[in-house]
């Protein structure tokens, strides 16, 4: 049986393939797996895969709804050394399964690796790099939240978090946990396999999908590069916030430096000898109030860290998780199919040309095991993009996430602004006798609009 033709393919996918065509390698997927029958079901729990109501390509999940699935913590445990080196490990906790185990990196690197094995069509978010030689705080800090964002987005997508090796991870205490992540994700195939609707993924699938597909990677391509510098721009300002938080304490520290002199007045000097004194007490006890503004402005860093940056960074993972999605797609299975169909073609050719009766067999033969090949890549092409189609719907599911982001930031400014305003107008009493003017006579500082008259 011969391979149906395929849609049109967009320019930018034909171009990849040819490109990548010298060094693809047969998807042992494809290759080794025959087209899934209703008879077949291997997978462990198959209630999950029973078909939808109405049509299973549209989804209607709120943001709302995707961030209740679950909330996981991750922290960081202090570190253990080992036979040569010292390793990390973390507390992974799931609000869902009501769960805390051990983790190390090792382990999220093995469960990422059986996520793609499982679900190679669906946008599996990228893991932090490894720990390099000499790794700081801060980068070890920073993975920690890059781990964070990653089980989360994982926990609340829909088909990941109604999986085995989800639950595994997060809930299974034994320490072969990698063993038990393979097992569980090796002894079925991948999604492709067990889908009920793979198959007929395509009668689902709009005619211009190819061109959905196209539009919806451009849109997103641009928001991402929008939210990417959202985000360096949230940084600097929560980073301006510490910084500033460094400048009150040490200018307080130096007012109180400079309250706390002890170096006698000349007797030139002896006239002024009480306003001296009266403004270093005053000078003295100021350190204590630029503690506090400081104090108040790491807070508004910190927050905005936690709350607007680590937003950004949520979502820039899921955007950037589509975006290698769509790179999979076109350098996958598209191509795959691309050579498969090239291959076919030469075979045909080779079979009339060549006369001898067992070398038609045997070319025949072959001609019949690539043509399964090719619908079986077929049946994948479709499913890919019925998949694609899904994971864009809970791309724009996110989107509202937006403002989310900006209400928290707003909210920063005007708590830490008027926190900080606050220690300003208390602060401003104690500074009365730094304002005395002629025979010690309080005169109040001006404000910049009573400038110097120019007369």
């Amino acid at each position: 049986m011969t391979g149906r033709a395929m849609d049109p393919l967009p320019a930018a996918a034909v171009a990849s393939a040819t490109e990548a065509e010298a060094d693809e390698e047969a998807d042992p997927l494809v290759a080794g797996s025959p087209v899934p029958q209703v008879t077949d079901r291997r997978d462990p729990d198959p209630s999950r895969m029973q078909m939808p109501q109405g049509n299973p390509l549209l989804l209607s999940y709120t943001l709302q709804e995707l961030l209740a699935r679950d909330t996981v913590q991750v922290e960081l445990i202090p570190e253990k050394k080992g036979l040569f080196l010292k390793h990390v490990e973390y507390e992974v906790s799931s609000q869902r399964f009501k769960s805390s185990v051990y983790r190390r990196y090792n382990d999220f690197v093995v469960f990422h690796e059986m996520l793609l094995h499982k679900f190679p069509y669906r946008m599996v978010p990228a893991l932090p790099p490894k720990r390099v030689l000499g790794a700081d705080r801060e980068f070890i800090e920073g993975r920690r939240r890059a781990l964070k964002r990653f089980i989360n987005l994982v926990a609340r997508h829909p088909p990941f978090s109604e999986d085995t090796i989800l639950k595994l991870f997060l809930s299974f205490s034994g320490s072969d946990v990698q063993n038990k992540l393979k097992e569980a994700a090796q002894c079925v195939g991948d999604e492709f396999m067990n889908c009920k609707l793979a198959t007929r993924a395509k009668d689902f699938l709009p005619s211009d999908i190819q061109t959905q597909f196209a539009v919806s990677r451009e849109l997103i391509r641009n928001i991402y590069n929008s939210f990417y510098k959202l985000r360096d721009r949230a940084e600097r300002i929560a980073s301006r916030a510490i910084d500033n938080a460094a400048d009150l304490l040490i200018f307080g520290k130096e007012l109180s430096a400079l309250g706390s002199d002890t170096t006698p007045l000349p007797s030139w000097a002896a006239l002024h000898l009480s306003t001296w004194g009266s403004l270093k007490q005053a000078l003295k006890g100021l350190s204590v109030e630029f503690a506090l503004l400081a104090d108040k402005a790491v807070q508004q860093g910190k927050q905005e860290e936690n709350d607007v940056v680590e937003k950004l960074n949520l979502f820039l993972d899921l955007l950037q998780s589509y975006k290698d999605l769509c790179e999979r797609h076109e350098k996958g299975v598209l191509h795959k199919h691309q050579r498969a169909l090239h291959k076919d073609g030469l075979m045909k050719r080779q079979a009339v040309s060549n006369r001898e009766p067992e070398s038609v067999e045997q070319l025949e033969s072959r001609i019949l095991e690539q043509e399964n090949m090719i619908q079986t890549m077929e049946l994948r092409n479709y499913f890919s993009l019925y998949c694609l189609h899904q994971e864009t719907q809970l791309i724009h599911a996110y989107l509202p996430l937006t403002s989310h982001i900006l209400g928290a930031f707003v909210n920063s400014q005007i708590q830490g602004h008027k926190e900080m305003g606050k220690v300003w107008d208390d602060l401003k009493p104690k500074l009365s006798c730094l304002f005395a003017g002629p025979h010690n006579a309080l005169t109040p500082p001006r404000s910049p609009q009573d400038g110097v008259c120019p007369h």
